[in-house]
């Protein structure tokens, strides 16, 4: 990010300068913005050069940086940190923004959900020739897009509602009936969706079905795939075209890449606050030898660790776990009440190495995903070496 770090310092305006002439699509959410932004940018590839980042720097620095490395660019997809997409679009005025889901993150650095939600709603009501692609399964994020002039409303999916218990216009209470959902004494309700997907398939406008087979893992993968296709498509580009780029997006910055450490086949899942994490344990593979959960508190990943005891670590009752990480004491903690078996191992390559050989799955917060990587790194240029 260094370099956008400078270029902001020599020229504040430089980001909407790079950015003018651009079609942009601003992709925001709490879980799934790299994903997503890596399918948006395939997707729209068929209409031209697509800038974006290959790394997920979410913030100005991390954009500026972007833009400039792809000026000549007709298109851009570019993630954007929840807090940041206000003044974003104010500088980047996009063509699309597609809101993923909003759930609690680092309560430290971001603070509570329902102020990004208003600051989102404030942000949109500033753009209102903005195509707005939004999860209407989301109640916080219909809620932020619900007054928007252009709005595309995606079933994309929500399996965590710990946080919209009660609505953010009026307080009321949320009333849930499988999919749908209102706001009791309200007229805020789930809005009916334009595109939808199912175990097959994807659904949009006009009748249109195309068969959707993913690379990635997860039902939450597929309402990945859905927004961004939806948003391609807001942008120009053929459907059929936009399901068949996504579907062939694998490894996201390392995350669900299988690396080979000894004698183990490592699959790398990355998860960072409760919401995240309940959807990555769905993915878990109940076969593999070995489970390690790594788990780390500094800055980036939030230093308040609270969120552990939101997680249901019940679902590995039958499941031998080896807990690692900086905080792995803590998660060994959490694991003791949820009444699963585990091992507690602070070093996450040690932890991998105590697993039967074979296949082992790692589930891990930020940094204790980017070290692990780092080592796994190390490794294979070691390994590299002594073979040359």
């Amino acid at each position: 990010m260094i370099g956008g770090l400078i270029a902001a310092k020599i020229d504040p305006s430089i980001m909407g300068r790079l950015a003018g002439g651009k079609a942009t699509a601003l992709i925001t959410g709490t879980n799934g913005k790299s994903t997503t932004t890596k399918m948006t940018a395939a997707a729209l590839a068929g209409l031209g050069g697509v800038i974006s980042q290959a790394d997920g720097a979410n913030m100005d620095a991390g954009i500026i940086a972007a833009l400039t490395l792809g000026r000549d660019a007709p298109y851009a997809a570019i993630e954007v940190d929840e807090l940041h997409v206000p003044h974003v679009s104010d500088a980047v005025d996009p063509d699309v923004l597609v809101l993923l889901n909003l759930s609690r993150d680092q309560l430290d650095r971001v603070g509570e959900i329902n102020i990004i939600e208003r600051r989102l709603r404030e942000g949109i009501a500033r753009h209102p020739d903005m195509t707005v692609i939004a999860n209407c399964d989301d109640v916080l994020v219909a809620s932020a897009a619900y007054d928007a002039a252009n709005v595309v409303w995606v079933a994309a999916g929500a399996g965590w509602a710990n946080d919209s218990v009660s609505c953010p216009r009026s307080g009321e209470p949320i009333i849930r009936s499988g999919d749908d959902w209102h706001s009791s004494g309200t007229d805020f309700r789930r809005p009916t969706p334009s595109w939808w997907f199912d175990d097959d398939s994807i659904h949009g406008p006009d009748g249109f079905t195309a068969p959707m087979t993913l690379t990635l893992p997860g039902k939450a993968n597929r309402g990945n795939a859905t927004q961004a296709v939806a948003a391609a498509v807001a942008m120009g580009a053929d459907p059929h075209a936009a399901v068949a780029a996504v579907s062939g997006v694998g490894e996201v910055a390392g995350r669900y890449g299988v690396r080979t450490v000894g004698p183990h086949s490592v699959r790398l899942l990355l998860a960072k606050n409760p919401a995240g994490w309940q959807e990555a344990l769905s993915m878990i593979d109940p076969d593999a030898a070995g489970l390690v959960i790594a788990v780390n508190g500094q800055v980036p990943d939030g230093e308040d660790l609270s969120w552990l005891w939101d997680v249901r670590f019940e679902h590995f009752e039958n499941t031998t776990v080896v807990a690692a990480g900086e905080r792995a004491s803590d998660l060994g903690v959490r694991l003791i009440y949820a009444g699963a078996e585990h091992q507690t191992i602070p070093d996450p390559l040690v932890a991998i190495a105590s697993c039967p050989p074979g296949r082992v799955d790692v589930l891990a917060n930020y940094t204790a995903f980017r070290d692990l990587g780092v080592a796994i790194d190390r490794i294979e240029r070691s390994e590299g070496t002594r073979r040359g």
